[in-house]
């Protein structure tokens, strides 16, 4: 298990917020051709992680959101797939199944998900059983309650032992960033998941609001941008939660291009966590394809 350095953690950087908050409104002034917006609105579609996290979900739900997983709109010509679906640990082998052959991955939610309050048996038994049953990623969530007393040296540790667990699977640490108040929170928080070897750091539960914002996200793109400058290392990212309109995700992707470069302009190091994002992304390419736009009721729901 590795040591940690807790000053370290307190000596995160303090965020500069009016900075943020003018950074975001930059990002959001962006004038975006028409010959680019096909292209982002695309590469868009291809980041999503579709995501179903109901008590209600059944396995023909699951079955369901893995067939529009493969089939976003059939008369829609040159669409990517999404990058992955996302459900519970107990779904993961129904969605392993019916997205065999695809190319696209399960992702699974596991450690007491979305509240994260169990003993550690108990998550890295989430964990492992999410692994075995075939997940190819595992979003886990941070220890709030631990974090905010300053237990920083436990929440690392927790997540340096999730990793282990997850095997090949990659990680994401969802941070919950509605629980931690404040963005040097954010940054802190961040930089403790990076430092306990995250794959990806998250934004959200979904179930929290306020959940993805853009000054957060940018927030954790600085961490990971300080993080590949001090050892060349590529860390990834998922803002999720909040994010339903095409408009607002091409505005992510310029924060991302503009703060961490065309390396993180991929799937494999950027995702968003979304259940009706889709939909009105494939809105927006019908209307760029055929001139027009078609309603919501075109396409599947899920």
């Amino acid at each position: 298990m590795k040591t940690i350095d807790i000053p370290n953690f307190r000596m995160s950087p303090v965020v500069d917020h009016v900075g943020i908050e003018e950074r975001v409104a930059r990002f959001t002034a962006r004038s975006i051709k028409k010959s680019s917006k096909m292209q982002a609105l695309k590469l868009a579609l291809s980041m999503i992680d579709l995501t179903t996290l109901e008590g209600k979900d059944t396995p023909g739900k699951v079955k369901q959101m893995c067939y529009k997983a493969i089939h976003l709109c059939d008369q829609l010509q040159g669409l990517p797939s999404v990058a992955a679906v996302c459900v519970y640990p107990n779904h993961v082998r129904t969605a392993k199944l019916a997205l065999n052959g695809s190319g696209i991955n399960v992702a699974s939610v596991a450690t007491a998900f979305p509240s994260g309050n169990a003993t550690r048996e108990v998550k890295l038994a989430d964990v492992r059983f999410a692994v075995d049953e075939g997940a190819d990623e595992i979003d886990m969530v941070l220890s709030r309650g631990e974090f905010l007393e300053g237990n920083y040296a436990f929440v690392y540790d927790e997540i340096c032992a999730v990793k282990e667990t997850c095997g090949n699977s990659r990680l994401k640490v969802i941070l919950e960033t509605g629980e931690l108040s404040t963005l040097d929170n954010v940054r802190r928080a961040s930089d403790i998941a990076i430092s306990a070897g995250t794959d990806f750091i998250k934004t959200s539960t979904g179930k929290i609001q306020p959940a993805a914002t853009m000054p957060v996200t940018l927030v954790m793109l600085q961490a990971i941008k300080d993080h590949y400058f001090k050892t060349g290392k590529m860390v990834g990212m998922k803002p999720a939660g909040g994010i339903s309109t095409a408009k607002l995700a091409v505005h992510y992707l310029v924060m991302l291009h503009e703060t961490l470069g065309d390396a993180w302009m991929t799937n494999h190091w950027f995702r968003f966590g979304a259940s009706s994002l889709a939909n009105d992304i494939l809105m927006q390419i019908a209307k760029e394809q055929r001139g027009v736009y078609q309603g919501k009721d075109y396409f599947s729901i899920d």
